[in-house]
């Protein structure tokens, strides 16, 4: 499977999630990183809303949680971001049908 087929079943896969973690004007700080590690431990893929109050922009909030914790960022569309573990990206990126 291509990194660009395991996005887009990451994303089918994400479609009826909600948010779960909200960056706020608070903006990023341990205790938010260490609620979406541990979310992405459990669950493999969540959803973070970021908030309007936030000065920067969703795409360099989402890069900056993603090397925060060790994670990859499958999409960012308007506030919220969609991530998930390297684990289950390397295992759907390299899986052959």
């Amino acid at each position: 499977m291509t990194e660009k087929e395991a996005r887009k079943e990451l994303m089918r896969r994400a479609k009826d999630l909600s948010p779960t973690v909200h960056v706020g004007k608070e903006g990023i700080d341990e205790g938010v990183i260490n609620e979406i590690a541990s979310q992405l431990k459990n669950a493999r893929l969540i959803k973070v809303k970021v908030l309007g109050t936030v000065d920067d922009e969703p795409k360099a909030v989402a890069e900056e949680l993603a090397s925060s914790t060790n994670s990859v960022i499958v999409d960012v569309r308007g506030g919220v971001v969609v991530l998930t573990d390297k684990r289950t990206w390397t295992s759907l990126s390299q899986k052959k049908f």
